[in-house]
């Protein structure tokens, strides 16, 4: 349905009064839904200001703000189960409770007459509970979701059920529907052991050596010479074998066997010329008498690695040798992945090639897992289903279940082989206008005149052109400005008139007006402010994950500042919160620092983990079951309150300081003290200081910041 077509009673779900700061005097306009908003209600209003005075017992940096929405669309009521395989885009897969902003993965794209995979981007995630639903299909594929997920049939996008509390109608799936995909069901009988168990990486040479490999052992007169090499282009293949090698007692080196020319790309090789290694190698590869099904998996894998080509559409593996051809194909009954074995050519070489369409080259895949990730892709087939996925139930499993919601460039990914609606994610922002609670997830006033009559208020003669800081309360680039898009008028406004602004976010939207900001910065002058806590490491990013869940990763956020430092503008970084013996030591402050180096950050505050009401109990709880030998500690350097204890603060600032001033990274963060007495630009960062390139101003009666942790809900979250 059109987005228009959703008007309906201003008295269903609308605020009652619209009696929100900012807001009085507003006129409700009309209250919408959408099915791409599904559970969030719209209150589209004519506000009759845009300007917001910060009150004068505020401590903030600037007296004005501007906030177009109150509320968040980044409320959910799609999600599916923690272990729904997603397909990634290099073609694996990877369950979608370890999906990260900025992943890339596979969505669909409708091209003419076909719909066919194409490479997007996880923009958002988030974690939610919600009422389960198993959707079970002919060929074996289950697939747990709330009743509001949406999947692609063959008659279009249908709901798992219809409403739970019977409110109107929607298209929802039943037996007579076909979901469109490749499904799972051909892999649901794979087998248990993991690809790394001894007989998979038996197979694995087995396939690689005698595929790709030459082993030389023979006696001259002169001498015996002996020799084992193996030489690809690939990487990958390279690395494993070399590795599984090295795991069964084996030593190889590793060099360059030739350049990469024009036409031909560099090649390195794996050698060994040690007469024992090249036996134990010889005994390695030879032939089971009873081979297992993991050793199946594990040759096939390797043969395909060294022999084999798969361009999307064919899944071929070529040999001469029978002996191979005969084991290629036994392994392929055995896995029961259905093939055809082709004549050989004029010189022998003889193919097998994996039938039944993409269901079974993904059975392919699965059930091998071979190493050369280039074979494995499926960006620009069309999407053909080969496989019967009829629905045969959908069932309530008659309670509330963990589901996980992403947001995707193309409005929809692959989950457990078939075709799912995008999901909306929420961040983990807390508005200070509304309720935490059901109002926060499901009522959103939007400004829909704000460019509008900020462009009047700016143009008063009465107004004196401060600094005016976006992103205090709500953030301006939650998902609902993607649909209303309120802030490229805001930006010109603010910059037509003369008036220089800030901007603070995570959200990655914020690319998509970097030229008219990059314009704007031409007449007026602009601060952009990014928050991150941690390194671009893996435990860095299991820590940001399990303390902000569903905020974008590391590296997402170091690709934002990157961008925007890319046009030329500021970009200063809010290194907060920092964990107490979580995130202060030495080693990842520096990772960290280094981080924003590299991607260009103009400037940095440090501030350690504020422990607001409502996030202290979330936090600590958190804390006691993950870290529990850490608690006591907590309650002395948080014993008197949100903040960490004068002495602990002391502490960071002379551990940070150095680091700091080594990168280039202090100066002209902007704090109360500094403001009023022109401290030196090394004093220890206050709560809510802005770094460098964050702010454009400071408040004409005076007053420096104060906490961001506290009046700046979008930037940090305890």
């Amino acid at each position: 349905m059109r987005w228009q077509g959703q008007a309906i009673s201003n008295d269903d779900g609308a605020l009652p009064g619209l009696e929100m700061p900012g807001l009085r005097g507003a006129g409700l306009l009309r209250t919408v839904r959408s099915p791409e908003f599904a559970g969030v209600t719209f209150h589209e209003v004519l506000a009759k200001s845009a300007l917001s005075k910060v009150p004068a017992a505020s401590q903030m940096p600037f007296r004005w703000t501007v906030n177009p929405y109150r509320g968040c669309s980044h409320a959910c009521t799609y999600c599916v189960d923690p272990s729904t395989l997603v397909l990634l885009a290099d073609g694996r897969q990877r369950p979608i409770r370890d999906l990260r902003v900025g992943d890339r993965i596979v969505g669909t794209r409708r091209e003419g007459s076909y719909r066919r995979f194409v490479e997007t981007e996880v923009l958002a995630r988030r974690g939610t509970t919600k009422a389960a639903y198993r959707v079970t299909l002919e060929d074996g594929t289950e697939i747990v979701a709330s009743a509001d997920h949406r999947f692609l049939t063959e008659r279009g996008w249908k709901y798992v059920a219809p409403r739970p509390d019977g409110d109107g109608q929607r298209p929802y799936l039943t037996t007579n529907n076909r979901l469109q995909g490749f499904g799972l069901g051909m892999v649901t009988d794979a087998y248990a052991a993991p690809p790394e168990s001894a007989d998979y990486r038996q197979g694995y040479l087995t396939g690689m050596i005698r595929g790709d490999g030459m082993l030389f052992d023979k006696t001259y007169p002169s001498g015996r010479i002996t020799m084992f090499r193996l030489a690809l282009v690939d990487d990958e293949a390279l690395i494993r074998s070399q590795g599984y090698l090295a795991t069964a007692g084996v030593a190889t080196n590793r060099r360059p066997l030739s350049a990469a020319a024009e036409r031909r790309q560099a090649i390195d090789g794996i050698f060994t010329s040690k007469q024992a290694t090249v036996t134990a190698i010889r005994k390695m590869i030879e032939w089971p008498s009873r081979p297992t099904t993991e050793w199946h998996a594990g040759f096939l894998a390797g043969i395909f690695d060294a022999e084999g080509t798969c361009d999307g559409q064919i899944l071929r593996i070529s040999n001469s040798d029978e002996r191979m051809l005969t084991m290629t194909t036994e392994a392929m009954d055995v896995l029961r992945i259905p093939y055809v074995r082709e004549p050989a050519n004029k010189i022998g070489v003889a193919n097998i090639r994996v039938i039944g369409g993409l269901s079974s080259r993904r059975r392919f895949f699965a059930l091998t897992t071979p190493a050369i990730t280039r074979k494995l892709k499926i960006i620009g087939a069309a999407v053909k289903t080969s496989v019967s996925l009829r629905i045969v139930s959908v069932e309530s499993l008659g309670a509330e279940s963990e589901m996980v919601d992403i947001t995707t460039g193309t409005g929809d990914f692959i989950a457990n082989g078939v075709i799912s609606h995008n999901c909306f994610a929420r961040p983990t922002h807390e508005y200070l206008d509304l309720d935490a609670g059901h109002d926060f997830d499901s009522q959103v006033v939007v400004k829909v005149n704000a460019d509008q009559v900020l462009r009047a208020e700016l143009a008063k003669r009465s107004w004196s052109h401060e600094a005016v800081a976006l992103g205090t309360n709500t953030d301006p680039y939650q998902r609902a400005e993607g649909r209303y898009r309120l802030m490229p008028g805001i930006i010109s406004a603010l910059a037509d008139s003369g008036t220089p602004f800030s901007i603070l976010t995570k959200g990655t939207l914020l690319r998509r007006d970097l030229p008219l900001l990059v314009e704007a910065a031409q007449k007026v002058d602009i601060g952009l402010g990014v928050s991150l806590a941690f390194a671009d490491t893996p435990s860095g990013k299991e820590l940001q994950q399990a303390v902000e869940p569903g905020t974008p990763t590391p590296r997402a956020r170091l690709d934002l500042i990157r961008a925007i430092r890319a046009t030329g503008l500021p970009c200063g970084v809010m290194v907060a919160p920092v964990l107490p013996w979580l995130t202060d030591s030495l080693a990842p402050l520096e990772r960290l620092l280094d981080n924003l180096v590299e991607a260009g950050a103009t400037g940095v505050t440090v501030l350690p983990l504020h422990l607001r009401p409502g996030a202290r109990e979330w936090y600590l709880g958190w804390l006691g079951r993950d870290h529990p030998h850490l608690v006591e500690g907590y309650g002395r350097v948080y014993a008197r309150g949100a903040y960490a204890h004068q002495g602990y603060r002391d502490w960071l600032w002379e551990r940070v300081r150095p680091l700091i001033r080594e990168r280039g990274l202090g100066g002209a963060a902007m704090h109360r003290t500094r403001a009023l007495s022109g401290a030196a630009t090394d004093d220890q960062h206050a709560e809510g200081d802005y770094p460098r390139g964050a702010f454009t101003g400071v408040r004409s009666d005076g007053a420096g910041a104060a906490s961001i942790g506290a009046d700046v809900g979008n930037e940090t979250l305890f």
